[in-house]
Protein backbone atom coordinates (compact mmCIF):
# COMPACT_ATOMS: atom_id res chain seq x y z
CA UNK A 1 0.00 0.00 0.00
CA UNK A 2 1.09 3.54 -0.59
CA UNK A 3 0.60 6.55 1.57
CA UNK A 4 -1.69 9.18 0.03
CA UNK A 5 -0.02 12.41 -1.13
CA UNK A 6 -1.71 14.33 1.66
CA UNK A 7 -2.51 11.89 4.49
CA UNK A 8 -5.63 12.70 6.49
CA UNK A 9 -4.90 14.97 9.42
CA UNK A 10 -6.48 14.53 12.85
CA UNK A 11 -8.97 17.30 11.99
CA UNK A 12 -10.24 15.28 9.03
CA UNK A 13 -10.09 11.58 9.88
CA UNK A 14 -10.53 8.89 7.22
CA UNK A 15 -14.11 8.46 6.05
CA UNK A 16 -13.67 5.09 4.34
CA UNK A 17 -11.85 1.86 5.06
CA UNK A 18 -9.57 2.48 2.10
CA UNK A 19 -8.56 5.87 3.49
CA UNK A 20 -8.08 4.35 6.95
CA UNK A 21 -5.87 1.58 5.57
CA UNK A 22 -3.83 4.12 3.59
CA UNK A 23 -3.39 6.21 6.73
CA UNK A 24 -2.22 3.14 8.67
CA UNK A 25 0.44 2.50 6.04
CA UNK A 26 1.44 6.18 6.03
CA UNK A 27 1.81 6.12 9.82
CA UNK A 28 4.01 3.02 9.59
CA UNK A 29 6.16 4.78 6.99
CA UNK A 30 6.46 7.85 9.21
CA UNK A 31 4.51 9.98 6.75
CA UNK A 32 1.03 10.14 8.24
CA UNK A 33 1.32 13.25 10.39
CA UNK A 34 0.21 11.07 13.34
CA UNK A 35 2.50 9.35 15.82
CA UNK A 36 1.37 6.01 17.24
CA UNK A 37 3.30 3.70 19.52
CA UNK A 38 4.08 0.15 18.50
CA UNK A 39 1.18 -1.22 20.55
CA UNK A 40 -1.31 1.19 18.99
CA UNK A 41 -0.02 0.48 15.46
CA UNK A 42 -0.38 -3.22 16.12
CA UNK A 43 -3.93 -2.77 17.39
CA UNK A 44 -4.88 -0.71 14.34
CA UNK A 45 -3.41 -3.31 12.00
CA UNK A 46 -5.29 -6.13 13.70
CA UNK A 47 -8.52 -4.11 13.62
CA UNK A 48 -8.14 -3.65 9.87
CA UNK A 49 -7.67 -7.40 9.53
CA UNK A 50 -11.07 -7.83 11.22
CA UNK A 51 -12.91 -5.95 8.47
CA UNK A 52 -16.45 -7.31 8.27
CA UNK A 53 -16.17 -9.30 11.51
CA UNK A 54 -19.16 -8.95 13.90
CA UNK A 55 -16.68 -8.45 16.75
CA UNK A 56 -16.49 -4.82 15.58
CA UNK A 57 -20.06 -4.26 16.72
CA UNK A 58 -18.96 -3.81 20.33
CA UNK A 59 -16.00 -1.99 21.82
CA UNK A 60 -15.98 -4.54 24.64
CA UNK A 61 -15.83 -7.61 22.42
CA UNK A 62 -13.28 -5.95 20.15
CA UNK A 63 -11.09 -5.09 23.14
CA UNK A 64 -11.34 -8.68 24.36
CA UNK A 65 -10.36 -10.02 20.94
CA UNK A 66 -7.34 -7.70 20.79
CA UNK A 67 -6.50 -8.26 24.48
CA UNK A 68 -6.48 -4.55 25.22
CA UNK A 69 -8.72 -2.32 27.32
CA UNK A 70 -11.68 -0.42 25.82
CA UNK A 71 -9.96 2.80 26.85
CA UNK A 72 -7.03 1.87 24.60
CA UNK A 73 -9.40 1.72 21.64
CA UNK A 74 -10.92 5.05 22.58
CA UNK A 75 -7.47 6.66 22.74
CA UNK A 76 -6.61 5.12 19.38
CA UNK A 77 -9.75 6.60 17.85
CA UNK A 78 -8.88 10.04 19.24
CA UNK A 79 -5.30 9.75 17.94
CA UNK A 80 -6.66 9.06 14.46
CA UNK A 81 -8.76 12.22 14.62
CA UNK A 82 -12.16 10.76 15.47
CA UNK A 83 -14.43 12.26 18.11
CA UNK A 84 -14.53 8.90 19.85
CA UNK A 85 -14.79 5.17 19.26
CA UNK A 86 -18.34 5.34 17.79
CA UNK A 87 -17.11 7.57 14.93
CA UNK A 88 -14.17 5.22 14.36
CA UNK A 89 -16.52 2.24 14.54
CA UNK A 90 -18.79 3.74 11.89
CA UNK A 91 -15.96 3.62 9.37
CA UNK A 92 -15.03 0.09 10.40
CA UNK A 93 -18.64 -1.04 9.96
CA UNK A 94 -18.92 0.44 6.48
CA UNK A 95 -17.99 -3.03 5.18
CA UNK A 96 -20.41 -5.92 5.09
CA UNK A 97 -20.75 -7.96 8.26
CA UNK A 98 -19.88 -10.97 6.16
CA UNK A 99 -16.13 -11.06 6.53
CA UNK A 100 -14.03 -11.34 3.37
CA UNK A 101 -13.98 -14.97 2.41
CA UNK A 102 -16.64 -15.87 4.99
CA UNK A 103 -18.38 -18.07 2.44
CA UNK A 104 -15.25 -20.16 2.05
CA UNK A 105 -14.69 -20.30 5.80
CA UNK A 106 -18.19 -21.69 6.26
CA UNK A 107 -17.55 -24.19 3.51
CA UNK A 108 -14.35 -25.22 5.24
CA UNK A 109 -16.19 -25.87 8.49
CA UNK A 110 -18.81 -27.89 6.63
CA UNK A 111 -16.12 -29.93 4.94
CA UNK A 112 -14.73 -30.94 8.32
CA UNK A 113 -18.03 -31.98 9.83
CA UNK A 114 -18.25 -35.69 10.37
CA UNK A 115 -14.53 -36.38 10.57
CA UNK A 116 -11.04 -35.32 9.63
CA UNK A 117 -10.44 -37.24 6.45
CA UNK A 118 -7.61 -36.37 4.11
CA UNK A 119 -10.14 -34.89 1.70
CA UNK A 120 -11.72 -32.78 4.45
CA UNK A 121 -8.37 -31.36 5.51
CA UNK A 122 -7.44 -30.63 1.90
CA UNK A 123 -10.81 -28.96 1.32
CA UNK A 124 -10.36 -26.78 4.38
CA UNK A 125 -6.91 -25.61 3.33
CA UNK A 126 -8.07 -24.87 -0.21
CA UNK A 127 -11.07 -22.87 1.04
CA UNK A 128 -8.83 -20.91 3.41
CA UNK A 129 -6.51 -20.01 0.56
CA UNK A 130 -9.50 -18.94 -1.51
CA UNK A 131 -10.55 -16.74 1.41
CA UNK A 132 -7.11 -15.14 1.56
CA UNK A 133 -7.19 -14.43 -2.17
CA UNK A 134 -10.68 -12.94 -1.77
CA UNK A 135 -9.39 -10.67 0.99
CA UNK A 136 -6.45 -9.65 -1.18
CA UNK A 137 -8.66 -8.44 -4.03
CA UNK A 138 -11.29 -6.89 -1.75
CA UNK A 139 -8.55 -4.82 -0.09
CA UNK A 140 -6.64 -4.27 -3.33
CA UNK A 141 -4.68 -1.02 -3.34
CA UNK A 142 -4.39 0.06 -6.97
CA UNK A 143 -2.18 3.02 -6.12
CA UNK A 144 0.31 0.72 -4.38
CA UNK A 145 0.45 -1.62 -7.35
CA UNK A 146 0.87 1.24 -9.80
CA UNK A 147 3.68 2.77 -7.75
CA UNK A 148 5.43 -0.57 -7.22
CA UNK A 149 5.19 -1.47 -10.91
CA UNK A 150 6.53 1.90 -12.02
CA UNK A 151 9.40 1.73 -9.53
CA UNK A 152 10.34 -1.76 -10.69
CA UNK A 153 10.17 -1.04 -14.41
CA UNK A 154 11.92 2.33 -14.18
CA UNK A 155 14.83 1.01 -12.11
CA UNK A 156 18.08 0.15 -13.89
CA UNK A 157 18.53 -2.82 -11.56
CA UNK A 158 16.19 -4.74 -9.24
CA UNK A 159 17.04 -7.21 -6.47
CA UNK A 160 14.54 -9.32 -4.54
CA UNK A 161 15.13 -10.44 -0.96
CA UNK A 162 13.26 -13.28 0.69
CA UNK A 163 14.65 -16.10 2.78
CA UNK A 164 13.47 -19.36 4.30
CA UNK A 165 9.92 -20.04 3.15
CA UNK A 166 9.74 -16.75 1.26
CA UNK A 167 12.79 -17.62 -0.81
CA UNK A 168 10.36 -19.40 -3.13
CA UNK A 169 8.24 -16.25 -3.47
CA UNK A 170 11.35 -14.17 -4.17
CA UNK A 171 12.57 -16.67 -6.77
CA UNK A 172 9.19 -16.75 -8.51
CA UNK A 173 9.11 -12.95 -8.66
CA UNK A 174 12.61 -12.85 -10.14
CA UNK A 175 11.66 -15.46 -12.74
CA UNK A 176 8.54 -13.53 -13.74
CA UNK A 177 10.23 -10.14 -13.94
CA UNK A 178 13.07 -11.56 -16.01
CA UNK A 179 10.52 -12.50 -18.66
CA UNK A 180 9.83 -8.81 -19.29
CA UNK A 181 12.98 -6.92 -18.27
CA UNK A 182 16.70 -7.39 -17.62
CA UNK A 183 18.87 -6.87 -14.53
CA UNK A 184 16.68 -8.63 -11.97
CA UNK A 185 18.28 -10.92 -9.40
CA UNK A 186 17.92 -12.47 -5.99
CA UNK A 187 19.86 -10.61 -3.34
CA UNK A 188 23.00 -12.59 -2.46
CA UNK A 189 22.01 -15.44 -4.78
CA UNK A 190 25.66 -16.37 -5.30
CA UNK A 191 26.65 -16.07 -1.63
CA UNK A 192 29.03 -13.16 -2.21
CA UNK A 193 27.38 -10.99 0.43
CA UNK A 194 24.28 -8.92 1.07
CA UNK A 195 26.23 -5.67 1.43
CA UNK A 196 27.83 -6.22 -1.95
CA UNK A 197 24.43 -6.96 -3.48
CA UNK A 198 22.95 -3.72 -2.18
CA UNK A 199 26.00 -1.78 -3.35
CA UNK A 200 25.57 -3.14 -6.87
CA UNK A 201 22.08 -1.65 -7.08
CA UNK A 202 23.52 1.76 -7.75
CA UNK A 203 21.55 4.96 -8.18
CA UNK A 204 17.88 4.36 -8.91
CA UNK A 205 17.99 0.67 -8.03
CA UNK A 206 15.04 -0.99 -6.31
CA UNK A 207 14.90 -3.61 -3.56
CA UNK A 208 11.82 -5.82 -3.22
CA UNK A 209 11.57 -7.33 0.27
CA UNK A 210 9.17 -10.11 1.21
CA UNK A 211 8.33 -11.71 4.55
CA UNK A 212 5.39 -12.12 6.92
CA UNK A 213 4.92 -12.60 10.66
CA UNK A 214 7.05 -13.84 12.29
CA UNK A 215 9.32 -11.69 10.13
CA UNK A 216 12.81 -12.82 9.13
CA UNK A 217 15.17 -10.49 11.01
CA UNK A 218 17.67 -10.41 8.15
CA UNK A 219 15.07 -9.29 5.61
CA UNK A 220 13.80 -6.58 7.98
CA UNK A 221 17.31 -5.32 8.74
CA UNK A 222 18.33 -5.22 5.08
CA UNK A 223 15.17 -3.31 4.12
CA UNK A 224 15.82 -0.78 6.89
CA UNK A 225 19.41 -0.33 5.74
CA UNK A 226 18.26 0.11 2.15
CA UNK A 227 15.98 2.91 3.26
CA UNK A 228 18.83 4.60 5.12
CA UNK A 229 20.88 4.38 1.93
CA UNK A 230 18.09 5.99 -0.07
CA UNK A 231 17.30 2.83 -2.04
CA UNK A 232 13.69 2.58 -3.16
CA UNK A 233 12.05 -0.42 -1.52
CA UNK A 234 8.86 -2.31 -2.34
CA UNK A 235 7.42 -4.49 0.44
CA UNK A 236 5.43 -7.66 -0.18
CA UNK A 237 4.18 -8.49 3.28
CA UNK A 238 1.11 -9.18 5.40
CA UNK A 239 0.01 -6.27 7.62
CA UNK A 240 0.03 -2.51 7.78
CA UNK A 241 2.26 -2.63 10.88
CA UNK A 242 4.79 -4.96 9.25
CA UNK A 243 8.35 -3.67 9.76
CA UNK A 244 8.81 -3.99 5.99
CA UNK A 245 6.07 -1.40 5.45
CA UNK A 246 8.03 1.05 7.58
CA UNK A 247 10.98 0.81 5.19
CA UNK A 248 8.99 0.85 1.96
CA UNK A 249 7.85 3.39 -0.58
CA UNK A 250 5.13 1.02 -1.77
CA UNK A 251 3.64 -1.91 0.12
CA UNK A 252 1.55 -4.81 -1.17
CA UNK A 253 -0.30 -6.80 1.48
CA UNK A 254 -1.52 -10.40 1.40
CA UNK A 255 -2.93 -12.68 4.09
CA UNK A 256 -1.34 -15.97 5.13
CA UNK A 257 -3.48 -17.43 7.94
CA UNK A 258 -4.65 -20.96 7.15
CA UNK A 259 -4.55 -24.44 8.68
CA UNK A 260 -1.27 -25.11 6.85
CA UNK A 261 1.44 -26.09 9.32
CA UNK A 262 3.45 -22.97 8.43
CA UNK A 263 2.63 -19.60 6.88
CA UNK A 264 0.57 -20.17 3.75
CA UNK A 265 1.95 -18.48 0.64
CA UNK A 266 -0.95 -19.12 -1.73
CA UNK A 267 -2.19 -15.53 -1.70
CA UNK A 268 1.39 -14.25 -1.94
CA UNK A 269 1.90 -16.29 -5.09
CA UNK A 270 -1.20 -14.73 -6.62
CA UNK A 271 -0.01 -11.27 -5.53
CA UNK A 272 3.30 -11.89 -7.31
CA UNK A 273 1.48 -12.88 -10.50
CA UNK A 274 -0.59 -9.69 -10.28
CA UNK A 275 2.54 -7.60 -9.72
CA UNK A 276 4.33 -9.13 -12.72
CA UNK A 277 1.29 -8.42 -14.90
CA UNK A 278 1.14 -4.86 -13.58
CA UNK A 279 4.82 -4.36 -14.42
CA UNK A 280 4.27 -5.64 -17.95
CA UNK A 281 1.31 -3.29 -18.37
CA UNK A 282 3.47 -0.25 -17.60
CA UNK A 283 5.68 -0.98 -20.63
CA UNK A 284 3.45 -3.10 -22.90
CA UNK A 285 5.50 -2.86 -26.09
CA UNK A 286 8.77 -3.55 -24.32
CA UNK A 287 7.16 -6.48 -22.51
CA UNK A 288 5.87 -7.93 -25.78
CA UNK A 289 9.30 -7.65 -27.37
CA UNK A 290 10.93 -9.32 -24.38
CA UNK A 291 8.39 -12.16 -24.39
CA UNK A 292 8.81 -12.71 -28.14
CA UNK A 293 12.57 -12.86 -27.78
CA UNK A 294 12.19 -15.27 -24.89
CA UNK A 295 9.98 -17.52 -27.00
CA UNK A 296 12.52 -17.47 -29.82
CA UNK A 297 15.33 -18.37 -27.43
CA UNK A 298 13.31 -21.23 -25.95
CA UNK A 299 12.65 -22.55 -29.44
CA UNK A 300 16.27 -22.25 -30.55
CA UNK A 301 17.55 -24.02 -27.45
CA UNK A 302 14.79 -26.62 -27.60
CA UNK A 303 13.97 -25.97 -23.94
CA UNK A 304 10.41 -27.27 -24.25
CA UNK A 305 9.06 -30.47 -25.78
CA UNK A 306 5.58 -31.80 -26.44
Amino acid sequence: MTAPPDPPATAAPPETLQELRALAVAIAQGQGGISLGAKARGALSRILDLTGDPVLLSITTLAERLEVSPSTLTRLAHSLGYSGFPAFQQVLLSASMSAPGAFYSRRAVSALEGGSSTRARAARLCRENQANIDRFIEQFDEAAFDMAAEMIMAAPRVVVHGIRQFHSIASFLVYGLRMIRSDVALLDANGLGIAEGLALLGEGGVLISTSCAPYSAQVVDVAAEARRLGIGTVALTDRTDSPLVQSSRAAILAAHETSFLSNSIGAFTVAVECLINACAATRPEAARRALRERDRMIERLRVEIG
